[in-house]
C-alpha cells in the first residue's frame, strides 16, 4: 500500500514530517514507486498504511485502470474513423455523438467515446448546453416504436416478460445515455456538475423537467446509502477535504482556518460527513455537532473564539447546529435523514452518557413570511395589534435596543409558533424546509428560541429566531409515521402554547 505525496504547503497530519515539499508519514519506509502522471515523479510512498486508507487506493487503482480503457478505446476509435472518413476529420455534432454512444460499441471504445462526450461538454458556453438539454428532452425519450410494439404484446399477451419488455421500453434513452456517459473516466462528478447546470437552466424552462427527473433517478440508486461512507472529519484530515468544509458551509459561515479548527478539534466538537467512492475527497453532506451539558437556546455561544471546553464524558446533550449539503447537482437525493440517524449511533458509543440529540436550527423563511402576513389585510396569523408592534422590525438595528426587543419578544414568538404549526404550502405539508426535513425525520419541534442569532444574516432570514428539535430514540419511528401518513406536527408543548388553540395536524407534547 502507499500514500498519497502532498504538494508543498499543504498541511501535515499528526506525528508526520516535512520532506522536499512532501509529507511523508515518519511510520512509513522510505520505498518510492514509481508511477507516471504525478507532479513529483513518484505517486506515493509504500506504508504499512491502516485500512481506511485502502478504498481511497482502491478508488484511485480503478480511475486508472478506466484511464487505460479509455485512452486504449480512444485510439480504436480514432482508427475506425480514419478509415471510415479517409483520414478527414469528420463535423460530428454533440447530439450525433451521444447518438453513436447508444448505438452500441465494444467496452473500450465505449468508454472512449463516452469521455469524449464528457471534454466536450465540458468546453458548451450557456447557448449550446441549453441546446443539448432541449435535444436530451426532445430526442432522447422512450423509443416510441419500441413503446407501442411492447404496449401492444402486453395487451395480447399480459405475462411477466410482456410487462418486463414494457417497462424496458418505457424508459427514457437519455437514462441509458447517462449510465453510458458514467463509464468515463470520472464520469459520476462530470453528470453530477451536468445535472447542477441543468438545475440553473430550468429557472425558467419546465420542458427540461423530464431530463432532471431522469437524474434523479439514477442518482437515487448511484448515492443510496449501501454506496455511502461515514467519515469523522478532524484536524488531521487531509488538507483539500477541509477547504471543501469551509467552502460548502452553508449554515454558519466559516471564516478562516483558525474558525474551522475550533469548530471540530476541540473534545467537545465534532463532525461527521458523507462520502462516496466516485467523488473522492467530495463530502456529499456534513454535520458540526456541539457537546453540551443543556439544550442550548443560541449560536454564539457554541461559535465564541473564546470559551472554556467541557470534558465530553460529562455532556449529556448532542447538538447538531449546522448542516450542510455540498453537492448542488444532487439536490432531492436526501442524505441527512441517514446521516443524522448513524452519528447518533456512532457518538453514543463513544460518549454513552448522552442522553439527548438535539438540533439549533436556522429559520431561513420566517422573516419574509412575516412580511407577506403583515401586508395582508386578510391574514389569519396575525391581530391588528400585533402587526402595530411588529412594525418596530422596520427601525435599523432594533435588535440592539432591549426596550423594543422586549416589546417585540411576544408577537414574534406567537407569529412565529403559527407558522410552524399552522402554516401550510401547496402541497399541505409545513411551509418552513428546515421543519419539514427535521419533522420528516421523526424529530419533535421542541423550542423556539428569541434572539438566538444575532448574525446580519440570522436578523435578515428570521429576525434571530431559531429552533430546537429533539430526536427522542424512542419516538422518532413514530413521530416519523405520523407525520409522513398525516403531515401531522409532533411538537412540545412549549411551542403549542404560544397560539391560541391547537391544530389538528398538530400533536403537543407535555414538557
Amino acid at each position: 500500500m502507499y500514500y498519497e505525496l502532498r504538494k508543498r504547503g499543504t498541511r501535515l497530519g499528526r506525528n508526520s514530517r516535512r520532506t522536499a515539499g512532501t509529507a511523508v508519514s515518519v511510520a512509513c519506509r522510505a520505498k518510492f514507486v514509481y508511477m507516471p502522471g504525478n507532479d513529483f515523479g513518484f505517486r506515493g510512498v509504500y506504508c504499512p498504511a491502516p485500512p481506511r486508507i485502502s478504498a481511497r487506493m482502491n478508488t484511485s487503482f480503478f480511475g486508472e485502470l478506466l484511464q487505460t480503457i479509455s485512452e486504449r478505446g480512444r485510439a480504436l476509435l480514432d482508427l475506425t474513423r480514419d478509415r471510415r472518413n479517409g483520414g478527414q476529420t469528420q463535423s460530428e455534432t454533440f447530439v450525433e455523438l451521444c447518438e453513436e454512444l447508444l448505438s452500441g460499441r465494444g467496452e473500450a471504445s465505449g468508454v472512449a467515446l463516452a469521455r469524449e462526450i464528457l471534454a466536450r461538454y465540458a468546453t458548451l458556453t450557456i447557448g449550446p448546453r441549453v441546446a443539448f438539454f432541449e435535444a436530451l428532452a426532445h430526442r432522447f425519450g422512450p423509443d416510441q416504436t419500441r413503446l407501442y410494439v411492447a404496449m401492444e404484446a402486453w395487451r395480447t399477451s399480459p405475462t411477466e416478460e410482456t410487462a418486463a419488455e414494457l417497462h424496458l421500453a418505457s424508459e427514457p434513452r437519455r437514462m441509458e445515455l447517462f449510465r453510458r456517459l458514467n463509464l468515463a473516466p470520472n464520469g459520476t462528478a462530470a453528470l453530477v456538475h451536468m445535472r447542477e447546470q441543468l438545475i440553473d437552466a430550468m429557472d425558467h424552462r419546465d420542458d427540461l423537467a423530464g431530463v432532471d427527473t431522469a437524474f434523479v433517478h439514477l442518482f437515487s440508486s448511484w448515492f443510496n446509502r449501501g454506496f455511502l461512507v461515514l467519515r469523522h472529519i478532524d484536524w488531521s484530515m487531509p488538507a483539500v477535504v477541509l477547504e471543501k468544509i469551509i467552502k460548502y458551509e452553508a449554515v454558519h459561515e466559516i471564516h478562516d482556518w483558525d474558525d474551522l479548527r475550533r469548530r471540530i478539534d476541540p473534545p467537545d466538537r465534532r463532525c461527521f460527513a458523507f462520502f462516496h467512492p466516485a467523488l473522492v475527497d467530495e463530502p456529499l453532506v456534513y454535520v458540526e455537532i456541539a457537546l453540551t451539558r443543556d439544550i442550548p437556546n443560541a449560536i454564539e455561544p457554541i461559535l465564541a473564539t473564546k470559551r472554556e471546553a467541557i470534558d465530553p464524558m460529562k455532556a449529556t446533550t448532542a447538538a447538531f447546529y449546522s448542516i450542510s449539503n455540498c453537492q448542488r447537482g444532487l439536490a432531492g437525493v436526501s442524505f441527512g435523514n441517514f446521516l443524522i440517524k448513524q452519528v447518533v449511533e456512532e457518538i453514543s458509543r463513544d460518549l454513552p452518557r448522552l442522553s439527548t440529540f438535539v438540533t439549533l436550527s436556522p429559520v431561513p423563511g420566517f422573516a419574509e413570511w412575516l412580511r407577506r402576513e403583515c401586508a395582508s389585510e386578510a391574514s389569519t396569523a396575525l391581530t391588528e395589534q400585533d402587526k402595530a408592534v411588529l412594525s418596530l422590525l422596520d427601525q435599523p438595528d432594533w435588535w440592539q435596543d432591549p426596550d423594543i426587543a422586549e416589546l417585540l419578544r411576544e408577537p414574534v414568538l406567537r407569529a412565529a409558533g403559527w407558522y410552524f404549526l399552522y402554516g401550510r404550502n401547496r402541497r399541505g405539508t409545513p411551509v418552513d424546509p428546515v421543519a419539514r426535513f427535521h419533522l420528516g425525520n421523526g424529530a419533535r419541534l421542541e423550542r423556539i428560541n428569541w434572539l438566538a442569532d444575532r448574525s446580519e444574516k440570522g436578523i435578515r432570514q428570521s429576525h434571530g429566531l431559531m429552533v430546537n428539535y429533539l430526536y427522542d430514540i424512542g419516538d422518532i419511528e413514530k413521530n416519523h409515521e405520523a407525520y409522513a401518513e398525516q403531515r401531522i406536527v409532533v411538537a412540545a408543548s412549549a411551542v403549542t402554547r404560544l397560539v391560541k388553540g391547537a391544530p389538528k395536524d398538530v400533536v403537543p407534547v407535555p414538557a
